[in-house]
Order: structure tokens, then C-alpha cells, then sequence
């Protein structure tokens, strides 16, 4: 298969798929789906790429997008690639501190903006900066600002580059592309400091083309993969230009809360997802058997085994399964998995990789004997995602997969940290010199920060993310995501942050799943005034006491969470205590949190 620049890539899949769909997206005003042929996609990326050149955007230029995902945003990210100008996409979540930060770091002169949340907090840091000129906007029912006599609609935008010598300057630029071109400058998180510009070049996409092909025979531009992450994070950006490569159809979610509804009414083959997503799906399931009774409840409960004997213990070690397995698995796969996986809309399902946090053993194997075809990964925005994953048998349940071909992982012996070295590894941090040095050995692998081990060969098994390795006073050592991956397992428990850092005992911070607190607490005859009350009631904190401890039966005594608080209000992305994947930001729960959290160890 041929492999083309970003630059070039979308005219080239145009001029094989022609009048066939790329995009997918529902229409907010009609309600209803409508879709982008490919001829038109290549369209109005040179529209765009027109209007850039125009303006005066240059090459290796930084230009800002601040949205949710839409048709918009990849029109500007691969005009922004024909014009060799380079993207910097922020979370459309962010907030104006969050914005400015990374609108001074990158010098963007441009920046893109999705509806009025992200146009009001961009034209309020424009106002304060040196630095930001412009602002393009994708929404046309966005009201702006009475004083704003610089910000453009994005159509308008589009209509300004319609000249030839804007037409003649992108061709000239096209002509002079190159690999080594930086294609994105994608900011992290910051869970543990100010975030830092990840900088990756196009032949990291390239290699990302070539190596999921080799991994992913079975996909092809029949699949209809579901955008539901935000294009700002890495997996999600990488597997999209990756769909666009296969020439899938790309069904576009514009709002994350809707996506149960767009699922139902897309029905994908593919969809990349973090945990989150079927910790949901579990729970809900896991209500389900146990609400059943009779003949259900052991239908249920012999259809779970019964998969799981046939995918895990059969299927995956290349084994024959009797035949007695054999007719039991297809009979619930067409019958109880069906309708499982066409209540969620996946049951057209051909794989869905899940990475960015760990995913429970429990939760794993459940989806892989419900015949849900899950694909555990692991990587990071400096790898240009995929540093490993799942193959189709032989793999490792509480492994993250085997090592992509052309990577090369190692594991340092002084503290087990993952070593990676490859054409899909950043060049750098963005005016980091300093940071981009620690980071990468004297013999060029990059450090990931997670400490693991190799297993057969290649295998991947994540242990801890270094950083967040907790020291007690008592000098033991403590990693908190094993011990929240677990007790997040519970029906009870919505999110957990894990507390020990420097402290005598292990803590949590315990937001509950509400809905089913006070489901448990009409049943128990539990009288209470509002949700803080019901939080603070001595029989709801036994009773979660009691599922704490059965889940903590293998860690041991100095792992154990030993006191607790429940939350009566969730950690937020607004609050900055969630990262825009939903990962912990562990020091802003702790400060926030400071005085509960001083309470459990007083009371000790």
C-alpha cells in the first residue's frame, strides 16, 4: 500500500473514493445525520489551505484549534499540512488560563475555535495577548463580542483564499513538503507540572500508517469508525488520519455526552475509547444479572462462562473448543451477546481499541467472553500513540499487548522503566531543551515515565507510572492507580484517588455512584435530607467499608486503603481535578481536598 504525506493524503484517498462518504455528522438544527463525500472533503481542505496562505499563514507556522471535534477541524488541520504550517490543537475544555498558556508557548498567531464557549474564553485572552491576532470560527450561530472587529466565520474564511495567487503559493508549498516537517505540537495534560509541547513530525504518522497495517490486516475502507475522543488527544488524532489512510467513513461526535445515542444510530466497526467507557458498560450489565432471578440470572451467569472458556481459554491458545462449547458460545453470541452488543449499537463491531488508563482484568475478561472484540493498548503522545497492543491470540490478559514492529522497548534495570526508540517517538519538547534531555538516553530511547516488565519476548506489562508512585512515612511504597483500577470495579464506586504520599496509611477520596447509593438506601429504609447527609450515614459507609475491603483481598496489609471519604459532588475537567482523558490530576484533588483528607489521618 502506498503511504502519503498528510500534505497530500486526503486528494489522494479523494481521487481513489471519489463521491463515496468520509464524514458522518449530525446536523444540530435538523436533527439528523448527513454526510461529506470525499471529493467534497478534498474540496474544502484546499478552500482552507487557500484562505491560510492568504492571510499570511507560513510554513512551519503554529495555528491553534480550540474546538470539539467537527468536519471544521480537519478541514484546518490538513489545509494547515498543505501549507506546511504546523497544529496545535487545544482541548475544547480548556480553560482561558489553559488557552493562554499554550497560545503564548506556541506564539500562535491564528486560532481556530469551535461554538461560543470556546470563542468567548479565545477572545478573552486575545484581548490580553501580544501574540494572538485572529480568530476563526467554525460555528456560525457563535454571537461575537460587540467590540471584536477581527474574528472571522470560518465559511467567510474560506471564501477569502478563492484567488490565484493564494492557489499558486499552497501548490508551491505542497511541491516542497517534507517528512521531517513538524505536523503537530500536541501539549500534555500537566497532571504533574505545567504542560509541554509534544513535537511530532509527519514521517511519525507515516510510520504509524505502515505499522498498524502490518498489525491490522482486517480493517479497509468498508469500516465506518466512531470519532468520539477529542481530536486534541493523541490516540484519537492518530487513529483518525489512520481511518482517512484506510479510506473508512468517519462518523463525527460532536458533543461527548451524546455518544451513547450516536453509537445506536451509527452502529461503527471501530471506535477508540479509554476505560471509562466500559467500566460503564460493565456496571450496567453487572446490575442487570444481578436484578435477574431463575431461569435469566443462570442464563446470564452460564453465557458469561461460557465465552470466556471459548475466547479466552480456546480461541486465544489456538485450541479447538469441544463441541459442546462450541454449540453453547453460538448460541449465546447469537442470542444474549447479540442483544448485549445491539443495546450499546456495537454489535457490527470489528475491533475497539481501548488505551490512556489502565482497564481491569475483571472488565477485560467479561468483554472478551461476551464476545465484545476489545483490543487493550498502550502509549503516549510522545510515541505518537501506539507503542503496543493486543494481537488476535496468544495475548496477555493483564498485559497492555505486544510491541508494535519498528519499535524497539526496553526495560531500565535501575527502576524498571519502559525504554522506546522509533521512527514514531517526538522529536522533542516544544523550547524545552532541558526537558526533552531528560527524557531520552544516552542511546537515544525516550523514557515513557511507567515502569513495567517484558514478558515472552515482547509482551508489555505496565506495574505503575513512576511519578506517581507513593512513599509512606513507614517507608513502604504504594501505587495508587493498581489500587484504584481495582475498587473502581465496584457497582458502588463512580472514581477513586488513592491518598499515601508521605503519610502513615493508605486513603481515598471516594466519589460514589450516586444513583445506585440511593437506590441501596430506600431499600435499606435509610432516611436522610440530601446527598452530603446520606454520604455522611453510618450505614452507607459500612456497607462500602465492607465492598472495600473484599476488593482489596490480594494487596497487601500496607497497600490496603485504610480510611475513606465519600464525595457528594464528582471530580470535574472544569475543576482541573480531571485531565481531558479523565485521568486524576492527583496534586489539585489533594489541595483541594486538604482538609478532609488532614481529617482521616487526625482521627487515626
Amino acid at each position: 500500500m502506498s503511504y502519503y504525506h498528510l500534505a497530500e493524503l486526503v486528494h489522494k484517498r479523494a481521487a481513489k473514493y471519489k463521491s463515496s462518504t468520509v464524514f458522518k455528522y449530525r446536523d444540530a438544527s435538523e436533527k439528523r445525520w448527513k454526510t461529506i463525500s470525499w471529493n467534497r472533503f478534498s474540496e474544502y481542505v484546499m478552500k482552507t489551505a487557500w484562505a491560510m496562505a492568504e492571510v499570511g499563514i507560513d510554513t512551519q507556522e503554529n495555528i491553534g484549534i480550540y474546538s470539539q471535534n467537527m468536519c471544521q477541524y480537519l478541514f484546518t488541520e490538513f489545509g494547515a499540512f498543505a501549507n506546511r504550517a504546523v497544529v496545535v490543537p487545544i482541548y475544547a475544555t480548556a480553560s482561558p488560563h489553559q488557552v493562554e498558556y499554550i497560545v503564548n508557548d506556541a506564539q500562535i498567531k491564528t486560532l481556530f475555535v469551535g461554538e461560543q464557549f470556546q470563542y468567548n474564553n479565545a477572545y478573552k485572552v486575545q484581548q490580553q495577548s501580544e501574540t494572538l491576532k485572529k480568530l476563526v470560527i467554525f460555528d456560525a450561530n457563535v454571537k461575537l463580542h460587540p467590540e471584536d472587529h477581527t474574528s472571522v466565520y470560518f465559511d467567510d474564511f474560506m471564501a477569502t483564499g478563492e484567488n490565484s495567487d493564494a492557489e499558486v503559493k499552497v501548490t508551491v508549498r505542497m511541491k516542497t513538503i517534507r517528512e521531517t516537517d513538524i505536523a503537530c505540537i500536541i501539549y500534555t495534560s500537566g497532571t504533574t507540572g505545567e504542560p509541554k509541547g509534544v513535537v511530532l513530525l509527519h514521517s511519525s504518522f507515516l510510520e504509524v500508517f505502515r505499522i498498524h497495517d502490518e498489525r491490522l490486516p482486517q480493517l479497509s475502507n468498508r469500516d465506518i469508525s466512531m470519532n468520539f475522543l477529542p481530536l486534541a488527544h493523541i490516540f484519537e488524532k492518530a487513529w483518525t488520519y489512520y481511518a482517512i489512510h484506510k479510506g473508512m467513513t468517519i462518523a463525527i461526535n460532536t458533543d461527548a455526552k451524546e455518544i451513547q445515542k450516536s453509537i445506536k444510530q451509527v452502529r461503527p466497526t471501530v471506535m477508540c475509547s479509554v476505560p471509562r467507557f466500559w467500566e460503564k458498560v460493565f456496571q450496567g450489565v453487572s446490575e442487570k444479572i444481578e436484578s435477574s432471578k431463575g431461569l435469566m440470572k443462570w442464563l446470564y451467569t452460564d453465557a458469561i462462562k461460557t465465552g470466556k472458556k471459548y475466547n479466552l481459554d480456546y480461541k486465544n491458545n489456538d485450541i479447538k473448543p469441544p463441541i459442546g462449547n462450541a454449540i453453547k458460545f453460538h448460541f449465546y453470541n447469537n442470542t444474549i451477546f447479540r442483544i448485549l452488543k445491539m443495546v450499546i449499537g456495537i454489535e457490527k463491531g470489528l475491533l475497539f481499541p481501548c488505551a490512556g488508563s489502565p482497564l481491569s482484568d475483571e472488565i477485560n475478561i467479561f468483554l472478551k467472553s461476551v464476545n465484545i472484540p476489545i483490543i487493550v493498548g498502550y502509549g503516549l503522545t510522545e510515541t505518537t500513540a501506539t507503542v503496543s497492543f493486543y494481537p488476535p491470540v496468544h495475548f496477555k490478559i493483564h498485559s497492555v499487548g505486544s510491541v508494535m514492529p519498528g519499535l524497539e522497548v526496553k526495560i531500565d534495570p535501575l527502576n524498571d522503566e519502559i525504554l522506546v526508540k522509533g521512527r514514531t517517538v517526538m522529536k522533542e519538547y516544544y523550547k524545552k531543551p532541558e526537558e526533552t534531555a531528560k527524557v531520552f538516553t544516552e542511546d537515544g530511547f525516550f523514557r515513557t515515565g511507567d515502569s513495567g516488565k517484558m514478558i515472552e519476548g515482547n509482551v508489555i506489562v505496565l506495574t505503575e507510572r513512576i511519578k506517581d508512585l507513593f512513599k509512606t512515612s513507614n517507608g513502604k511504597y504504594i501505587a495508587p492507580q493498581a489500587i484504584e483500577t481495582i475498587i473502581a470495579n465496584d457497582k458502588f464506586i463512580d472514581m477513586i484517588a488513592v491518598i499515601g504520599d508521605e503519610v502513615k496509611f493508605v486513603s481515598a477520596l471516594i466519589v460514589p455512584n450516586y444513583e445506585a447509593i440511593v437506590k441501596w438506601a430506600e431499600e435499606n429504609q435509610i432516611v436522610y435530607s440530601n446527598m452530603e447527609n446520606l454520604l455522611q450515614n453510618k450505614d452507607v459507609n459500612s456497607m462500602i467499608s465492607g465492598r472495600i475491603e473484599m476488593r482489596q483481598a490480594d494487596f497487601a496489609p500496607y497497600e490496603k486503603v485504610k480510611r475513606f471519604t465519600l464525595l457528594p459532588e464528582p471530580f470535574t475537567m472544569e475543576s482541573g481535578e480531571l485531565t481531558n482523558t479523565l485521568k486524576i490530576r492527583r496534586k489539585v484533588v489533594v489541595e483541594r481536598y486538604k482538609d478532609l483528607i488532614d481529617k482521616m489521618y487526625a482521627e487515626s
